[in-house]
């Protein structure tokens, strides 16, 4: 899902800017879809919570209690969102599904892009939830918006919703799979009817969607890593297949699976193992922590730091890498900068003295660990290098720090993603600037190595050809639509 700006059918909805506070890409947002047990909103309500770390926006619940939709949607996270109980109280029923939203530029406050969205047609309502990014999304908003389509919101999900309402096919399932087939990119979506509960993912999968079984309801649990599973006391069942669609009826509890189009190269997003995903979760069948290690481990083989005293990680998404390099590396691994977790950042301005001040507040040097030290630095990926430099200024100048080497367990991001992540433009990737020298100047560090694509591919050994690395290497699985549609003015 990728709300755009007010001239969205002009701007490429690629080029999104990162928060001011944080220079990291990020994901778009994360489903859950729960059917068969009398508690489905509040357990959707807990899984959301689980997969806050995908989007900080809003959030959203609806529910089905057999023959009517009810939802409820807000600015803000889960806690704040469902903090009284009275919001989650008219969401009845055994069936739900619920969504988390990122901050993205343009639309980021606006009430009206959170989901899951819910719409009436000729057959009854319908409500979706959408994790991804159609690349397409201009040219059928443009193609719908001529045949009368009225939108509501200026996110590409709402497109979904179009398409399926003017599909001539029965049933649901039938305008279902129609309106995926006209769309290009990367979508995980939950569909919930009265009885119903639907859950879809493109034929290549991009984005993750797992399915579980809560014990000892029976309940069927759809979400967009494992983490949320566990957080309900649901076990894993598999993963949704990218390009199936699979349907749960609430009345008998009976599961069709069935395949969306013909079949496709997997290339599923190595950035969920890089830095989206929770280190708990299992992605793509590979245990996240895990992979995280691995590329730390083999970055201390291919670019060691001889003369380094101690291996310390950025806070959160670091540490794992971190360990991986220390324990290759044999160098002590050490928590020399501690996180705040409790800075909101609606706090911080988006002028140069405030994201300086961001990062202070965010970061903070343990001295004693940094004094005098040589430090590897570790962190799993570089964007913009706005948030390093200072990083590297802070272990320097408050940390004390004789050194600093930093380490990046990814390759250089060179290109934008079209597929659910938020990456600035290209002209604003440091690395598609600068070499390696010139980002190592650039952000102040006496010496700089990325983990090679090489070796990023090793990790998954057999199965890396089934990953998406495009904004490693430019190679875009579904070419992105740069033309731009004309909007016609009523005069």
């Amino acid at each position: 899902m990728l709300p755009l700006t007010p001239h969205a059918a002009l701007v490429d909805p690629s080029h999104a800017f990162l928060s001011a506070d944080e220079d990291k890409p990020r994901d778009e947002c994360g489903v859950v879809g729960i059917i068969g047990d009398p508690d489905a909103a509040q357990l959707c309500s807990l899984a959301l919570h689980a997969l806050q770390h995908r989007g900080q926006e809003g959030a959203g619940i609806v529910s089905s209690d057999g023959s009517s939709l009810h939802s409820a949607t807000g600015l803000g996270l889960v806690s704040e969102v469902f903090s009284d109980p009275a919001t989650l109280a008219p969401l009845v029923g055994e069936a739900s599904i619920g969504h988390v939203r990122y901050s993205t530029a343009g639309a980021a406050s606006s009430l009206a892009n959170v989901q899951p969205f819910v719409a009436g047609y000729r057959f009854g309502k319908l409500a979706v939830a959408h994790n991804g990014n159609l690349v397409n999304y201009r040219n059928l908003r443009s193609a719908l918006e001529s045949k009368g389509s009225i939108f509501n919101s200026s996110s590409d999900t709402e497109v979904i919703l179009h398409l399926i309402a003017t599909s001539s096919s029965r049933p649901l399932l039938a305008r279902i799979v129609e309106a995926c087939e006209a769309l290009e990119g990367a979508y995980s979506l939950v569909f919930l009817t009265a009885n119903k509960l639907f859950a879809v993912r493109d034929p290549h999968g991009f984005r993750p969607l797992v399915m579980g079984r809560r014990r000892p309801t029976g309940a069927i649990v759809f979400a967009s890593e494992t983490c949320a599973l566990d957080l309900i006391n649901a076990e894993f069942v598999r993963e949704v297949n990218p390009g199936e669609v699979v349907v749960v009826d609430s009345r008998d509890m009976s599961i069709t699976s069935l395949c969306l189009m013909p079949s496709k190269s997997r290339k599923a997003c190595v950035f969920e193992h890089v830095y989206f995903a929770l280190p708990n979760s299992v992605v793509f069948g590979h245990p996240v922590h895990s992979s995280r290690y691995s590329f730390g481990a083999a970055l201390a083989r291919e670019s060691p730091a001889p003369s380094a005293d101690i291996v310390i990680p950025v806070p959160d998404s670091g540490f794992f890498a971190a360990l991986g390099f220390a324990e290759a590396s044999g160098l002590p691994f050490r928590q020399g900068l501690i996180r705040s977790h409790y800075v909101g950042r609606t706090f911080i301005e988006p002028d140069k003295e405030g994201r300086n001040l961001a990062v202070k507040l965010k970061l903070a040097p343990v001295r004693g660990i940094l004094e005098g030290k040589s430090v590897v630095v570790v962190d799993d990926s570089i964007v913009r290098g706005t948030t390093s430099s200072k990083i590297v200024q802070l272990i320097k100048a408050a940390g004390g720090a004789r050194e600093v080497h930093m380490r990046i367990a990814s390759p250089p991001i060179v290109g934008s993603c079209y597929y659910g992540v938020d990456t600035p433009s290209s002209e604003e990737l440091i690395s598609n600037r600068m070499d390696v020298e010139g980002v190592r100047q650039e952000i102040g560090c006496e010496s700089l190595a990325f983990l090679s694509l090489e070796s990023l591919r090793g990790v998954f050994a057999d199965e890396a050809h089934m990953f998406c690395d495009a904004c490693f290497t430019r190679d875009y699985p579904v070419p992105p639509r740069n033309q731009e549609v004309e909007q016609l003015v009523e005069v």
